[in-house]
C-alpha cells in the first residue's frame, strides 16, 4: 500500500472513532439536551418551562 492510501485509511479510522464517540455521548445525554433546548426556547418566547416527570419530557407553556 502506498503512503497516500495508508494516510487516507488512518484518517478515516480516526473520523469513525470520533463519530462513534460523539454519537454515543449525544445518545447518553439526549434527554438532558432536549430539556435544556426546551428551557432556552421558553425563555426566548416568554413562556414558562414546566419540567416533566422524566428527563426529556419538559414542556413550554405560554
Amino acid at each position: 500500500m502506498n503512503n497516500r492510501g495508508q494516510a487516507l485509511v488512518e484518517y478515516l479510522l480516526i473520523i469513525i472513532i470520533i463519530s462513534t464517540i460523539a454519537i454515543t455521548v449525544i445518545g447518553f445525554f439526549a434527554n438532558q439536551i432536549r430539556d435544556t433546548v426546551t428551557e432556552v426556547s421558553c425563555s426566548l418566547t416568554n413562556g414558562e418551562y414546566i419540567p416533566g416527570e422524566k428527563p426529556g419530557e419538559g414542556k413550554c407553556e405560554k
